[in-house]
């Protein structure tokens, strides 16, 4: 038998930008990044903007459109901006995939070519899988314009959009070109899209830094005011632990099992799908957060002081820690309306054995394979008796899918408090000194 065995390195490099006006004539940087490195000028650029930005920022467009035409020398502006809705839902629409990549071939845009991309993380996340997907990957721009855009989910290599009825079935891991940050899109963002933003950034405080906690902690009272240069620290901060985790953790393309950066994903991608998106990412990651810390501490791993802050910061910070979807149907693990079958969809989507990150204290996380439904329960249980006075009505599911309905049956009696052993353990986990 003959084989033919190759290794090959590809090293990736890209920065992260933190600017105001980025399309005011006076700001150099996005004609600096289009410039930098190139043999030939003018490059060919065309843009996809976030249709909710477009009522906020009226000028948007035009302040585009005339900042290419003064750096014509150096941006070839190929077609109209390409306005296209953002949010969630329109991961879910195919046909938007298509108008970007129609855009992508009616501009004449190359692999040496430009695609900008401005809006929330949905529209990023929608807008990068086109451009990875044309001609096998052509440049991307990113200018975020949420707070959870510009501190993580805007920043990473990874793109993607629903289907199956599952979130991110189908991307690509394609680093950006850049990242340009422009605080002055954070001035119009309703109070949910400012708040969601800083759940990213306490999951990676609690999984990374104890210090990054201790300032969001310090500093909650003015985040939940608005007030600018906490959240503009707290961005900066959050963005740099995560480009440092992608360039040191030696998987910055997920090929194995771990996936630390997703604390408290597991729950959060099914309860925006059992919420019919209602929830937003941060929100549905606040309530992620909530459940494994709560899980952790219960199954004995996290102290119980640093829980009880844990939850009182978030809750400092505006968020609803339960959702009536996660109390219902906890003895159907299998069926596609529980909580619990986020852990099988987790799975599948890393590949591999089930890899959850819980915590051992704030800023040292501790990785576990095996997950007790018990402990999920009762951690399930914990939080409604705290926090259910505040939670939304639940979303009829089975309207949103298209299903006939069933029968509401929450869930067999379980574990109740009185019932909890908490000496019992059967988690199997290593260490993760991050």
């Amino acid at each position: 038998m003959l084989s033919i065995r190759q290794e090959f390195l590809v090293k990736f490099r890209y920065s992260v930008h933190f600017t105001r006006g980025l399309f005011e004539p006076g700001n150099p940087l996005f004609r600096d990044v289009v410039r930098d490195g190139a043999t030939h000028l003018p490059k060919k650029v065309i843009f996809a903007v976030d249709e909710g930005l477009i009522s906020c920022h009226p000028g948007l467009v035009p302040s585009v459109e005339r900042y290419c035409k003064e750096s014509r020398s150096i941006i070839d502006l190929a077609r109209p901006p390409l306005i296209l809705p953002g949010g969630e839902a329109a991961k879910n629409d195919p046909q938007h995939i298509t108008a970007i990549q129609e855009a992508i071939d009616a501009g004449g845009i190359c692999r040496h070519s430009f695609v900008v991309a401005i809006g929330g993380g949905a529209f990023l996340d929608l807008v990068g899988y086109a451009a990875a997907t044309a001609h096998r990957g052509v440049r991307l721009i990113r200018a975020p314009t949420t707070v959870l855009a510009q501190n993580d989910s805007g920043v990473g290599v990874k793109n993607g959009v629903n289907a199956f009825g599952k979130k991110n079935f189908i991307g690509a891991f394609a680093p950006p070109y850049a990242v340009l940050n422009d605080f002055d899109f954070l001035t119009t963002l309703s109070d949910r899209d400012w708040r969601s933003g800083t759940a990213e950034a306490i999951k990676v405080a609690l999984i990374k830094d104890a210090g990054f906690f201790d300032f969001i902690e310090r500093e909650s009272a003015r985040l939940a005011n608005r007030e600018t240069p906490p959240m503009e620290r707290l961005i900066y901060e959050c963005a740099k632990l995560h480009l440092n985790h992608i360039a040191t953790n030696g998987d910055p393309f997920e090929t194995g099992s771990s996936r630390p950066l997703d604390f408290g994903h597991w729950a959060a991608h099914k309860l925006e799908q059992l919420t019919g998106y209602e929830l937003r990412h941060g929100e549905a990651v606040a309530i992620g957060i909530a459940l494994d810390s709560t899980y952790s501490y219960l199954a004995g791993f996290l102290g119980e002081t640093q829980w009880q802050r844990i939850l009182k910061l978030l809750s400092d910070l505006g968020f609803k820690l339960y959702a009536r979807e996660m109390s219902l149907y906890l003895d159907r693990r299998d069926d596609h309306r529980s909580i619990l079958r986020g852990l099988r969809e987790f799975r599948e989507h890393l590949g591999g054995q089930l890899t959850v990150m819980l915590l051992k204290e704030i800023g040292r996380g501790v990785e576990t394979h095996d997950l007790e439904e018990r402990i999920i329960r009762e951690s399930i249980y914990t939080l409604e008796s705290r926090f259910q006075l505040s939670a939304r009505p639940p979303v009829n599911i089975d309207a949103r899918l298209g299903l006939a309905p069933q029968p509401v049956h929450p869930q067999s009696p379980g574990a109740r408090p009185s019932d909890f052993d908490k000496d019992r353990k059967t988690i199997s986990c290593k260490e993760d000194r991050l």
